[in-house]
């Protein structure tokens, strides 16, 4: 199979550099500084074993590839808020002997939230849904960074809306020879409401900085009292810490790279790289949006979808708020 990796970033970045160094067939989709750095330097893919430089093929644009092949595999990595944009790009391509990506290629969201999913399947017939646990940062044009070690991360994989097949496991066999873990299991969505949960942190780090202190811990605990109770009124069922940390166990660890410590998660990425953009819509704002479907109040994930926006909007620089002043608007919003 050759891996398709559309969003060639944090997430998109490590899956196929990993990929790669398992001798699996890849191309890399990004546009602008990013594009031309892959393209003149190659992906530098920086983990524990040092940094190594792939020289992938790389295209920002569907057309540059041609008519696709029926055994290519279409990786979704791009924020959700891109996701729909791209899968219009992509959906209607040629396949070689007949039909489009749309109609016969297995796509693969691996995005934060739930949305990403349901906006795919509208396009396209074969939609796998992927919770995504990968450490890694992208903030500089051509280069990732991933601290997980030995492996770089645990990606759950299952058809969406529910389900397993041939396709999902030949994915995650490849993906575990590639030193990414990869369970194929028939209830993703339970993953990843539980990794929704988690996610409601992102816009509390990305606009006050590193979570560190009882104050921002306490405001990401409010928020996922809101996240906790929407699910309960909406009949949606996830994965326990303990399952959680059952699966995951020790298997893999954190490590600072070159000495450094790690950056920030996603959100806190898109505002340190000025992207006008923000994933808070579909993580705070899917909590704001089962709140007003089921009478549920979330005047936290309302505030919280708020800011983070303003700030990716205005250009407001990463951790630039403290956690003080955030508290002072959530609660100025949600009384």
């Amino acid at each position: 199979m050759r891996y398709i990796i559309i969003g060639a970033g944090a997430v998109g970045g490590t899956v196929g550099g990993r990929l790669a160094e398992a001798g699996h067939e890849v191309v890399l989709v990004a546009r602008g500084a990013h594009a031309a750095a892959l393209r003149g330097g190659g992906l530098r893919l920086r983990t524990s074993e040092g940094t190594r430089t792939h020289r992938l093929p790389v295209v920002e644009q569907p057309s540059e590839l041609g008519e696709l092949d029926p055994d290519d595999v279409l990786f979704l990595a791009v924020k959700t808020q891109d996701g729909a944009a791209a899968l219009d790009a992509w959906g209607g391509r040629p396949v070689t002997g007949g039909g489009t990506a749309a109609e016969r290629l297995p796509l693969v969201c691996a995005q934060n939230g739930v949305e990403s999913e349901r906006i795919a399947l509208r396009r396209f017939r074969h939609v796998y849904g992927v919770c995504v646990w990968l450490p890694a940062s992208h903030t500089e044009p051509g280069e990732v960074s991933a601290a997980g070690a030995p492996y770089s991360g645990m990606l759950h994989i299952g058809r969406y809306p529910a389900g397993t097949d041939e396709t999902a496991r030949r994915i995650a066999a490849d993906l575990e020879k590639s030193r990414i873990l990869a369970p194929v299991v028939a209830d993703v969505l339970r993953w990843k409401y539980a990794k929704l949960l988690a996610n409601l942190a992102n816009s509390v780090e990305a606009v006050t900085g590193p979570m560190t202190g009882d104050e921002a811990g306490n405001l990401y605990a409010r928020a996922r009292a809101e996240g906790e109770a929407a699910f309960t009124a909406a009949g949606i069922v996830w994965v326990g810490d303990e399952e959680q940390a059952e699966t995951r166990g020790d298997r893999i660890r954190l490590e600072p790279l070159d000495g450094s410590p790690r950056g920030g998660g996603s959100s806190w990425q898109s505002l340190d790289r000025g992207t006008g953009s923000i994933e808070a819509d579909y993580l705070n704002g899917e909590i704001a949006l089962l709140g007003r479907l089921h009478g549920v109040p979330t005047p936290v994930n309302d505030a919280l979808q708020r800011v983070a926006n303003a700030f990716a909007r205005e250009r407001r620089p990463a951790g630039s708020m403290t956690v003080a002043e955030l508290a002072r608007e959530i609660d100025g919003e949600g009384g």
